[in-house]
């Protein structure tokens, strides 16, 4: 480990606060955009890269090529876009940045070797509030691309897969010794969470085969040092397969896991399961089919919508069930009131059949393997997402839905995010520059779909919506979200191209 300081630069940038916000008059005191950030973009130059450090603001980045090693372009801001400090951060042109956390000190970039000659992984610890930094060089004996990573106050969690069998390390901040977790299953498997605790113990949870070679949800509790507490595995009805899942603990510290289920080797699900798992270890796993939900079909078409009801009602007048098919991610379990909201999304994927160069220039992402029977792959298409409503022993309570079918992605991610209010549920996404906005309240809408644009500096300049550059909505503290990109403006002075980032709240 050593320490040293980043290479400071000064920068002119462009900082626009908008002091106020010109909305709807139906959304005056709801949707707002408080504080907004640009930096001009030339044509060709990259884009930045946001990591939000809760109420410590947020962090700018992008890789920039120089000699003999590259520099990791850093920007700190505070949480109303006021620049802290920056500096540029020397990484070896060999190594790939893989992930990044904070925590209330510092940002945690993790880095592992481009072509697998060294399997040890560098962690960089930067301090908030001055840009010194602390690399952990960590030793590893097993050549794995990490896909989690996490940080407790006692270390680092890296997760990832070593011939498709899931594997996840543990670094101690305190013997900066590391070790593979035990406890792990030694076949194929998909790892699918790591959950932190406020004590720094953490779940780790896998998706596996048991041994009757039903697929099923392997949840593993451990305490802040990585020893194994607790090794548990869900016990799916027969004929049932839980295929993805989620956990969190209740406050009475009832484990809940969320996820959805499907048929043997299957890529489709046909419904969601809530399983609670009490203190003595007595679990209660419930199934729920889309077509039992009231409120997943909203997404269609009222007559479609209305035709698939009537084909699911006939059926129960039959004591028959109709089967549904999708591809469907939980992303998330939240505390609501007296209850836990679950929210995931549904999405299938998009082929198409165009000239072999598509490829190569519509998708970024592409390669052999997206060509099926001759089709190329050419994103995910997403459908709606769905919001159920839980009590503490997973029982559903209610559960509503909100269209997105206008958003197609190469990379699956979660798109539609929530706040949770007293008496309501706020479900909001980003698309061509404008924030699409729902209300609910349980099963019920209390306002529909509405259409929010984006901010810029002034109110008479245009922004381009057909545009191709990133654009996107995260969360970010005590309820305020950032979206960020970059836009093409055309207004008084003339045109300009941006990176931008918006502060957005809802009151």
């Amino acid at each position: 480990m050593y320490f040293t300081s980043l290479r400071w630069k000064s920068t002119r940038v462009v900082l626009w606060l908008l002091l106020t916000c010109c909305l709807q008059p139906s959304l005056a005191q709801q949707l707002q955009q408080s504080n907004r950030y640009e930096l001009p973009l030339s044509r060709d130059e990259h884009f930045y890269e946001i990591i939000p450090a809760q109420d410590h603001g947020v962090y700018l980045y992008r890789r920039l090529a120089s000699h003999p090693n590259d520099q990791l372009e850093l920007i700190k801001l505070d949480t109303v876009f006021h620049e802290d400090w920056k500096g540029y951060l020397p990484v070896d042109r060999k190594l790939l940045l893989m992930g990044k956390k904070t925590d209330n000190d510092f940002l945690y970039l993790l880095f592992r070797y481009y072509d697998y000659t060294r399997n040890d992984f560098q962690v960089v610890a930067l301090d908030h509030s001055n840009g010194k930094f602390l690399v952990h060089v960590i030793r590893n004996f097993i050549p794995f691309a990490p896909s989690e990573f996490q940080v407790t106050k006692n270390g680092v969690l890296i997760g990832g897969y070593y011939n498709h069998v899931p594997v996840v390390m543990y670094y101690s901040f305190a013997t900066h010794k590391s070790k593979i977790l035990p406890g792990l299953a030694n076949e194929t498997g998909e790892l699918t969470q790591i959950k932190l605790y406020p004590d720094a113990t953490f779940d780790v949870v896998i998706c596996a085969r048991n041994f009757e070679g039903q697929k099923t949800v392997w949840l593993k509790n451990y305490d802040a040092d990585g020893n194994l507490q607790n090794n548990f595995a869900l016990r799916p009805e027969t004929g049932k397969h839980l295929i993805f899942a989620r956990s969190m603990k209740t406050t009475d510290n009832t484990q809940l896991i969320a996820g959805v289920y499907g048929a043997r080797n299957s890529e489709y699900s046909r419904g969601l399961f809530l399983a609670a798992i009490d203190e003595k270890g007595d679990e209660k796993v419930r199934y729920y089919g889309y077509g039992d939900l009231e409120n997943f079909f909203k997404y269609m078409k009222a007559k479609r919508e209305a035709r698939v009801k009537e084909r699911i009602q006939r059926r129960k007048i039959k004591g028959k069930k109709i089967k549904f098919n999708y591809r469907f991610l939980v992303h998330e379990i939240v505390p609501y009131n007296n209850q836990y909201v679950l929210l995931g999304e549904a999405f299938y994927p998009h082929y198409t059949t165009v000239s072999s160069g598509y490829g190569a220039f519509g998708n970024p992402y592409f390669n052999g393997s997206m060509i099926r029977d001759g089709r190329i792959f050419d994103g995910y298409q997403y459908t709606h997402a769905v919001v159920m409503g839980f009590d503490h022993q997973g029982r559903l309570l209610w559960d509503n839905s909100f269209e997105i079918n206008d958003v197609r992605t190469y990379t699956l991610e979660q798109f539609v995010k929530l706040e949770v209010k007293k008496d309501k549920i706020v479900l909001l996404y980003l698309f061509e520059n404008q924030l699409r906005t729902k209300i609910i309240q349980n099963n019920e809408v209390l306002e529909g779909k509405t259409f929010e644009p984006i901010r810029t500096h002034a109110s008479n300049e245009i922004v381009k919506r057909d545009q191709s550059d990133i654009n996107k909505l995260e969360y970010w503290y005590n309820g305020y979200f950032y979206a960020y990109g970059v836009q093409e403006i055309t207004g008084p002075s003339g045109k300009r191209r941006v990176f931008y980032i918006n502060k957005i709240t809802y009151q």
